[in-house]
């Protein structure tokens, strides 16, 4: 007996942005593709803000996270300020 393909699932991926600075206050931000948890208003708002601009970009050429290479996708976080191994969030 002859057993059907399962279909081909979609990619996933997620940014995880953990912020590790803290003012005693629990923060949680989640999106389409992303989480970020923890730090202070202002290092949690930067992280936000920087999420929310890579999914702009993302939109922009037309692709979701999990269809970008790891080169392409540091080209959008470099775009919005983000550089490998940075733990700034200015």
């Amino acid at each position: 007996m002859a057993h059907a393909k399962k279909p081909a699932k979609p990619g996933k991926a997620l940014l995880l942005g953990v912020g590790l600075d803290s003012d005693g206050h629990k923060r949680v931000t989640t999106g389409k593709n992303f989480a970020l948890v923890g730090g202070t208003a202002e290092t949690h708002g930067a992280m936000t803000e920087k999420a929310i601009k890579i999914n702009e970009k993302l939109a922009k050429r037309g692709k979701q996270l999990h269809e970008v290479s790891a080169e392409e996708f540091d080209d959008i976080a470099h775009e919005v300020g983000l550089r490998r191994g940075d733990s700034s969030t200015n």
